[in-house]
């Protein structure tokens, strides 16, 4: 999570709900994963994206590698924010099954589960000319005791979606 990245056209110019970031801006990519996990902005997702894969496309290829390497066989990634998208090799998609596999290997990151548990993450760019507050939008974790983590998502095509985990009765369950 160290390192900065600089914001393309391609990423200032993605849908709502988006942080607003602009062309040339740069930002600590730690802040930039705040901004993509605690209140999923597409365009941060692919700024983020664009500077660990050097495209969306790399980067795609970098998670379907991933998923793959974690037992996730019926997932098929095109975009890093999720949007909904097709390829000559499929549609954008994963399954229950698949995001609870990735969601167990997300929770051996610490760095990932200080992310998602924070309440909200305040952080400039890099010149220090704009400033942001982004609030956790996951409800689960106050909702729900023993929560540990997750992530909320929707597009038009799968609606509402979450993959979640807590701890209960010394066992870790995800949901």
């Amino acid at each position: 999570l160290e390192g900065e990245a600089v914001v393309s056209a391609y990423a200032a110019s993605m849908p709502d709900v988006q942080l607003n970031i602009r062309e040339g801006e740069r930002y600590r990519l730690r802040d930039l994963c705040y901004s993509l996990m605690l209140e999923s902005h597409n365009d941060t997702a692919v700024a983020i994206a664009e500077h660990v894969g050097g495209s969306v496309e790399g980067f795609a290829a970098m998670m379907n590698q991933k998923a793959h390497d974690l037992g996730c066989y019926h997932t098929h990634f095109i975009t890093p924010n999720g949007l909904d998208a097709q390829d000559e090799f499929g549609v954008h998609s994963t399954t229950a099954a698949d995001l609870a596999r990735i969601m167990r290997a997300c929770m051996q990151n610490e760095e990932f589960l200080s992310i998602t548990r924070e309440p909200y993450s305040s952080f400039t760019d890099l010149d220090g000319t704009r400033s942001f507050t982004v609030n956790n939008k996951n409800a689960f974790l106050n909702m729900m005791e023993g929560a540990l983590t997750g992530k909320t998502g929707f597009t038009n095509g799968a609606g509402y979606c979450y993959v979640g985990a807590l701890e209960r009765d010394g066992k870790t369950f995800v949901v």
